[in-house]
């Protein structure tokens, strides 16, 4: 079976090795001239990671990456410890796989050359989706240029700004959340007293929290601070942002995450508003899906939205080998990653309410439990994440 997938981001990529992996062609188009090495961060939980070991290609995705020693929950101001839950043995004993933090770039790197592997010719750069045409036997992608591509199947990992999934269900119409999400990545050498404990650490504070985290063996700091704000609405990735203005977003917070911000290139500061989506009525269309971000965008306050992707894929890509017919494998495949993404999009989202509590009674009712159960029942803390690090994608059980 011909697959063509639309979007070189990490979605598509692994969507294009999975695809492979369960004996289909690929066919990978971006609408870049190259692949971009622009990006943060991101946290490569161990469900993601079951994926990246079916796949055999998960040392090659470690070697890049950094392991955290725990995840932990913090104080923005104070640095008071509310929780912490160890990884480093616990990931691949309990979860079955490690986890990882990694640069965007060296990810995507990670994943292009495990195909151009398998698959030298798969890769087609400058070819900027307009939409899709199909048959009962047969499927197009529409390119800008007016050129088409024939195949049996289109995946849409186009990301949030999909082509594919405006022309099945319109524009839409994407709700502001009132936050803006500032990011950074600083080297480590830079801090010279005050550095972030080596974790995946979430900050917590009044109406804003910060997330902090090691990549590339510990030799770069990823910043992501979170403020709420209704006066800026700009959805983009690429808007500059002044250093100044990032200190005063943060001033007052533990000397971690000023020092941080203080060593940051003033020319790599970046913000953009984060905007939610209803959820969509399907991800089909005949021989037509979405996946990841296209389907299911997600916010970020559970570092879920590459890992949703990755499982998305495989379950596609196995879905299209077992299936009777192509349409009816998509609809297969929608049927069960829905309620699993639903359930992650609806985490996301408490989680904005949950890290930004502004009243001292909001305070005390939400880290006074989490304080305590750090200390008194580190076991149950420990368990809270078991329902999505523990899940194995590839697995019938």
């Amino acid at each position: 079976m011909k697959v063509l997938i639309a979007g070189a981001g990490i979605g598509g990529f692994t969507a294009a090795l999975c695809c492979l992996h369960h004996g289909h062609e690929v066919v990978l188009f971006e609408q870049a001239n190259e692949l971009s090495q622009v990006g943060a961060g991101i946290q490569v939980s161990p469900n993601a990671m079951k994926v990246f070991q079916a796949l055999g290609i998960a040392d090659a995705i470690a070697e890049r990456g950094f392991r955290p020693e725990a995840i932990e929950t913090r104080m923005g101001e104070s640095g008071l410890t509310l929780f912490k839950i160890p990884l480093v043995a616990r990931a691949k004993r309990e979860w079955g796989a490690p986890y990882l933090h990694i640069h965007r770039a060296d990810y995507v790197a990670a994943l292009a050359q495990a195909l151009l592997t398998q698959a030298p010719d798969a890769i087609r750069l400058g070819r900027s989706v307009a939409g899709y045409s199909q048959s009962d036997t047969s499927v197009s992608i529409r390119f800008d240029d007016g050129t088409e591509e024939e195949g049996d199947v289109i995946i849409g990992a186009d990301g949030i700004h999909s082509r594919i999934r405006e022309q099945m269900f319109g524009p839409g119409e994407p709700r502001f959340t009132g936050n803006i999400a500032w990011r950074a990545v600083v080297p480590a050498s830079l801090l010279e007293r005050d550095r972030p404990n080596a974790t995946a650490c979430a900050w917590m504070g009044k109406g804003k929290h910060a997330v902090t985290y090691y990549l590339r063996n510990g030799e770069l700091v990823n910043f992501v601070g979170v403020v709420e704000r209704d006066d800026w609405q700009r959805e983009g990735w690429q808007e500059r942002g002044s250093k100044e203005e990032l200190q005063n977003d943060f001033a007052g917070w533990h000397p971690a995450i000023r020092e941080l911000i203080n060593s940051a290139d003033d020319q790599e500061l970046f913000r953009w508003a984060l905007f939610d989506r209803s959820p969509l009525p399907g991800w089909t269309d005949g021989r037509v899906a979405l996946l990841g971000d296209a389907a299911h965008s997600m916010l970020p306050f559970l570092a879920q939205g590459a890992a949703m992707a990755v499982e998305d894929a495989w379950v596609l890509a196995r879905a299209l080998s077992e299936g009777v017919s192509v349409s009816s494998a998509l609809i297969d495949y929608q049927g069960q990653r829905l309620p699993r993404t639903s359930k992650v999009q609806s985490a996301s989202r408490s989680n904005m309410t949950t890290f930004h509590q502004r009243t001292l009674s909001g305070r005390l009712r939400t880290y006074g439990p989490m304080w305590l159960g750090g200390r008194l029942a580190p076991q149950v803390v420990n368990a809270r994440m078991n329902w999505l690090y523990g899940y194995d994608v590839t697995s019938r059980a």
